[in-house]
């Protein structure tokens, strides 16, 4: 099966570059869709150096959940995983998180990085990030560990076929509520991260955290 693996990235110059690496040295079958949106950092032009990546240029900032929407138009794979432009998640992890998909196990799998141990975060960054996956859990009677893990594999025709309107990081609630509540069979498997913080570029922020909660409730009530 052929892979595609979405990287939305603003403002990422320092990392990357060292990101997309990281995907191709997994060495399976992929093509990688870069959406820039609207970079101000020299990401844009760094990233029009880089060989052999589909990159789609936005012509202002949109926001995650709108760079998401806008690569699916050019995926061409059977299975689709996103992929931050940051350092905090290992694309080594990629096998396990596709096998269940190829095997038919799953339609969905998201890895977790709460599976087997707890991860070195801000202690508000675990707590908001645990609180988001008991909702999701309570309101969709289903077992989640991490609701808004960036890793998020999908089969192709799936996540293609949802009617998304996300615009900035509401896509984790709004795809885990979607695919929650139409009953599509999902997985959690243990993936490796490292936090970096605000300093280093993080851009997620308490206000996120509403607007994810928010999102939950709304797609439990709201078709």
């Amino acid at each position: 099966m052929k892979l595609s693996v979405i990287v939305p990235a603003y403002n990422e110059l320092d990392t990357i570059e060292e990101s997309i690496a990281r995907v191709k040295r997994v060495g399976l079958d992929a093509e990688i869709i870069v959406v820039d949106d609207c970079s101000t950092d020299g990401t844009r032009e760094l990233l029009q150096r880089i060989p052999d990546i589909k990159l789609v240029l936005h012509d202002h900032n949109r926001g995650k959940g709108m760079a998401i929407r806008t690569a699916l138009q050019y995926v061409t794979g059977d299975i689709v995983i996103i992929q931050d432009a940051d350092l905090e998640y290992e694309p080594d992890d990629f096998p396990a998180m596709v096998q269940p998909i190829i095997t038919g196990e799953a339609d969905v799998v998201y890895g977790s990085r709460f599976l087997k141990n707890k991860p070195k975060m801000r202690l508000t960054n675990y707590i908001a990030n645990r609180i988001l996956a008991l909702a999701a859990s309570i309101l969709f009677r289903a077992r989640i560990t991490d609701e808004a893990t960036c890793y998020k594999a999908f089969r192709a025709d799936l996540i293609k076929g949802m009617q998304l309107t996300c615009r900035r990081f509401e896509f984790c609630p709004e795809v885990t509520a979607k695919v929650l509540r139409g009953g599509t069979r999902i997985m959690e498997v243990p993936i490796r991260y490292t936090a970096r913080t605000a300093a280093m570029g993080k851009k997620i922020n308490a206000w996120d955290g509403v607007v994810a909660l928010w999102t939950l409730v709304k797609y439990r009530f709201v078709k």
